[in-house]
């Protein structure tokens, strides 16, 4: 599992990225097993949980973007570890990394049992696992579109990506404001957060998509298509599906300006990376549990515990994607 991989973005009219936009990947280590003992459970509502797990080695080898495999105890029910983004990593007052968190919603019998674990007990975690997100650097901007509990996966890369001094938006939505957490900690950070749900209890009332496909347009009204904007999703299958989806209509229309007579630099330099949440036995890549349909010469199956969980969102055949 130790891969050197090289990561193209693929831009508007489906030409890869310029280099000063791509990136080389650091090697993807062997991951730990540890017991990790559980240092706080942080209950933000009737069913979310942010868990704090001591789990230093872990946590320092950590890329934005990557996951855990954990389960409550061995020897409980079930008999097999589920993925988890990796939250936040978590450092003491000197700086030094302590220790990893997850951000879980309630929907099944791991995720109950992580809600309902106490300080003091332990945590099986293997990890870190998976390719993580592309870091981009000035000038480009970054915009992270997130629904509900697939924010998960954006406080490292926020953090990562505001370290690099990259102008970073947070798009975030929920169903009703129970869905929305955590907002503050990315305001610190200094992103920009635009806020949406759907029955309008709080930020802007309707689907995620809508702000982000005004400031698509607003953006390339505004540089004129000059200034690349790279765009990490993750949430429910139809809204990365719907992100991607945009995105491909402003390549699809940029490509047509410049057919029209428009320039290169007239073009929306849009790449899109999604971070998909398929079920895993393993995490690994033993089990074959996980399998996305992918677009690589024609439609074929691969692994999304180790060619993702983060994919290119071209990559995606997203009409076999359930």
């Amino acid at each position: 599992m130790i891969v050197p991989c090289r990561r193209v973005t693929v831009v508007a009219g489906g030409k890869p990225a310029p280099a000063a936009r791509g990136g080389i990947l650091a090697p993807v280590t062997a991951p730990l097993d540890v017991d990790a003992p559980v240092v706080a459970n942080h209950r933000l509502s009737d069913s979310y949980n942010v868990l704090e797990l001591e789990a230093p080695g872990i946590a320092a080898r950590v890329q934005p973007g990557q996951f855990v495999m954990v389960k409550r105890a061995l020897g409980r029910e079930p008999l097999l570890r589920r993925p988890f983004s990796v939250f936040e990593v978590l450092r003491d007052d000197g700086g030094t990394v302590r220790g990893l968190s997850l951000l879980s919603k309630v929907v099944g019998t791991v995720t109950g049992e992580l809600f309902a674990v106490e300080a003091g007990e332990r945590i099986q975690c293997l990890g870190p696992l998976g390719r993580a997100f592309r870091v981009i650097h000035p000038p480009a901007v970054a915009w992270m579109v997130a629904g509900g509990v697939g924010l998960a996966p954006f406080a490292t890369l926020a953090e990562e990506l505001r370290a690099r001094s990259v102008e970073t938006t947070l798009f975030y939505g929920g169903r009703t404001a129970g869905d929305l957490y955590r907002v503050p900690f990315f305001e610190t950070l200094g992103v920009r957060v635009m806020l949406t749900t759907e029955d309008g209890s709080r930020g802007e009332k309707g689907r995620v998509t809508v702000p982000l496909a005004r400031e698509l347009t607003a953006m390339a009204e505004r540089e004129g298509g000059n200034r690349p904007v790279q765009i990490y999703a993750c949430g429910p299958t139809p809204m990365m599906r719907a992100v991607a989806e945009l995105v491909a209509a402003r390549a699809s229309g940029a490509a047509d300006h410049t057919a029209a007579g428009g320039t290169l630099a007239d073009q929306a330099m849009v790449g899109l990376e999604v971070s998909l949440e398929p079920v895993m036995g393993c995490g690994m890549g033993g089990c074959y549990s996980c399998v996305v349909p992918v677009t690589d010469n024609g439609t074929r199956f691969v692994r999304g515990c180790i060619d993702g969980p983060v994919f290119e969102g071209t990559r995606v055949a997203w009409t076999h994607l359930t």
